[in-house]
């Protein structure tokens, strides 16, 4: 099932991008939906190539019930992030990897930062995929809403994170 989003934020493509590996923000974001941060890694300086791995634990109350009953009351998702080195405007690319401990879900995103004068335009696009034979697409159809829904989250938080913290 196909995944998209897109927000505009106040701000130029490398202060999203050093808030969105700001471990204090992801840790910010995780305890709004009522989760916790395990950990955050970060390898090489936000104004090149570099990748990050976030591991948290999140509720499944608002999740339906067959995504309960496959995972119980928490999930560990653990997100892998490979980001490319800035374009000369300013642009860059940001390749999602989400895995989710004791549940057959798979998601692949690539989300774009676009310079837009001072802004940014922060465009999302990806996949949720299940290999559970039958059953498959029920998870996905399930797991889909909840996912994009907590990628636009972390877009609306991000913009009250720049204006609080600028």
């Amino acid at each position: 099932m196909a995944l998209a989003a897109s927000t505009t934020l106040a701000a130029t493509a490398q202060k999203v991008t050093e808030v969105f590996t700001n471990e204090a923000f992801i840790q910010h974001v995780s305890e709004t939906v009522g989760g916790e941060l395990k950990s955050f890694t970060i390898s090489g300086p936000t104004t090149a190539a570099f990748t990050t791995q976030t591991v948290r634990t999140l509720p499944t109350t608002r999740m339906p019930d067959l995504v309960q009953k496959f995972v119980g009351e928490w999930l560990t998702v653990t997100q892998d992030e490979s980001w490319s080195a800035p374009a000369l405007d300013g642009s860059r690319t940001n390749t999602i990897k989400l895995s989710v401990a004791k549940a057959p879900v798979d998601v692949s995103a690539v989300q774009k930062l676009s310079v837009n004068g001072e802004s940014t335009l922060v465009e999302l696009t990806g996949e949720v995929k299940s290999s559970v034979p039958f059953l498959g697409a029920k998870i996905v159809s399930a797991a889909e809403p909840v996912i994009g829904r907590a990628l636009n989250l972390q877009a609306t938080l991000a913009q009250e994170w720049i204006t609080t913290h600028s």
